[in-house]
This record gives structure tokens, sequence and C-alpha cells, in this order.
């Protein structure tokens, strides 16, 4: 992208409300000095010198949005242990709204990455479901919110948390709300009627079977686009940039070129760019580049990492 001058100035971006509902995670980093093998078993052993905690799942897809400027408002369910706590002391220091139901049978999703010599060494999840009492009340929360922002994201990762998606979609369609997806799984149907999925290579794979040429690709995309009675799939490609497949088409754009340090939250920082640019009035297909460019500065930084307006607009 060239030096030119940015679409949207940092107060209209400060006007875009999105909301984010899905599964809120706690992501926690223990780096370490790694200097001998245990004893015990071949394994290394890591002396932890740091911890961090940063916020994960779809409170890093919020994060995302507030980040590059827009306002986004946080639906979701935790527990009420530990994890929920540190979650909230790290939400209120980022400008998120956070709007939690509290199910103490349920245990706040943590993924705990022990760190040794600059790589991941070894991955801890602490996880289990939310009851169903909890996320129906949360669908009443949701109708309270909708009429307020013009975007609604749900960052599905597959803990439960998006039980009630169909219902939520079909209210915010029907309130004339764009609705982004960030999917998961291999059953896409319970996302039918949104604006827009975001499926990776992989995700879109396991939904629609390989392809073996862009012809192919398109329309199996567009197939699936009309079977679902959605306006756009997005297909994010990593080093292959992305694909918009809408009513016009296919629009391609390469991926930014720069040095690959980490691809860990890529795919949060476009869906909630997308998402910011489309609340401040572009349509998919003018902030898709912008989406693009945000995912290309993320990934050359380390672990879930956020753009900055300045960043994107340089």
């Amino acid at each position: 992208m060239n030096a030119q001058k940015a679409p949207l100035s940092q107060a209209q971006l400060a006007q875009a409300k999105v909301l984010v509902v899905g599964d809120v995670m706690l992501d926690r980093y223990w780096y370490g000095a790694v200097d001998r093998i245990s004893p015990e078993a071949p394994v290394p052993v890591v002396r932890i010198t740091r911890e961090e905690n940063r916020l994960g799942g779809c409170a890093n897809v919020a994060f995302n949005a507030v980040s590059v400027g827009a306002q986004a408002s946080l639906l979701s369910v935790v527990g009420d242990d530990e994890a929920s706590h540190l979650l909230q002391d790290l939400i209120a220091k980022s400008g998120i709204t956070p709007y939690f139901g509290r199910d103490a049978q349920l245990k706040t999703t943590v993924k705990l990455r022990i760190i040794g010599r600059q790589q991941q060494l070894l991955r801890l999840d602490f996880e289990n479901t939310p009851q169903n009492e909890v996320l129906s009340s949360q669908t009443q929360q949701f109708m309270q919110l909708l009429p307020d922002h013009p975007v609604v994201l749900f960052s599905d990762y597959g803990k439960g948390g998006l039980a009630h998606v169909t219902d939520m979609i079909a209210a915010a369609r029907k309130a004339k709300k764009a609705v982004l997806i960030d999917p998961k799984g291999s059953d896409f149907s319970r996302y039918a009627g949104a604006t827009c999925i975001t499926p990776n290579r992989a995700e879109l794979q396991q939904v629609v079977g390989g392809w073996n040429s862009e012809e192919e690709l398109s329309t199996k995309a567009h197939n699936l686009r009309q079977k679902l009675k959605l306006d756009a799939v997005l297909l994010t490609r990593s080093e292959e940039g992305m694909t918009l497949f809408d009513a016009r088409g296919a629009a391609h754009i390469a991926a930014q070129a720069r040095e690959v340090f980490d691809v860990t939250g890529a795919g949060d920082t476009v869906i909630a760019t997308l998402a910011a640019l489309v609340a401040a009035g572009m349509s998919l297909r003018e902030a898709m580049p912008w989406a693009n460019r945000a995912g290309g500065v993320v990934v050359g930084k380390f672990g879930t990492a956020t753009v900055s307006y300045e960043e994107l607009f340089a």
C-alpha cells in the first residue's frame, strides 16, 4: 500500500462502535532460562524468570478494535476464579467496555505458554463449558446492547460461549446491523445469514473440501456464500494474502511482505480491523486492504499483539 492519505480520521474512527461476542480467555506467558535437561525425564528444565498476562480469545479481538481507535463492547461468560479477576484487571486498563456473565461452575479459559530461548516449549489449556442459563441471560444482554452498535463481531473459539449464535445473528440482521464472524469447526450452517465470515485456509477446507485451482476455490466459496445466505466470505491465506468473495465476484490482495515473527492472533487483528472500519462507514471491499495491512504488521510482533491507528495508516 502506497503512502496515501488515511481514509478515515482518528475522530471518525473514535465514533465507530463494535460489539464483540464470544469466548474470552486469559493468555499467560511464563518466560524462563533453559540451562539443563531434567534428571527425571528427557525434558528441559525451565527456571521461570518472568510472567506476563495478556487478553486472549475474543478479549484480544476487542482489544484490537480499541487499539486501532474504535470503541468496543465485550459480551462473554467467565468463571468466578483468579483468571477471571486477572482478565477484569487487564480489561479495566484496555479501554474495552465489558459485559460479563458469571458462572461459578465455569473455569475461565486459560492458555499458559512456557517460553524458553525465545520459543514456545509447551502450552497448557484450562477450560470447560459454560452453563445454558448463563448463556440465555447473555442473549438478553445482547438484545439491549444491539441498538447502539452498527457492527457485531462473533469470535468463535469453540469453547461453548456462542451456543445461541443463530438467534443473535437473526436479531442483528433484523436490526440492520453488519455481522462479521470468525468461524470455528466443520459446520458453518450456524452462521447462516451473517454479513461476512472470515475463515482461514484450513477452516474453509474443513467445510468445502480442498481445491486445485483458483477457479475451483472461487466456485466453492460462492456456493458456500449462497447456501448460507452470506453477503461475503473473506478467506485469509497467510503468505498468500486474502480473497473476498461477494456478489461482485472475487477480490484478491497480496500479503504485505515483512518478516514473520509470530502468527498468533493475526486472524483476530484482521477481523477486528475490518469490523472497526465497517463500523466507521467503509464497505468490506474498501476495508479489506487495510485489514490485510494490519495482519501484516501484527505478525512482526511476538504473541497476541495489536496495531495502532498510526501503524495502520502510517
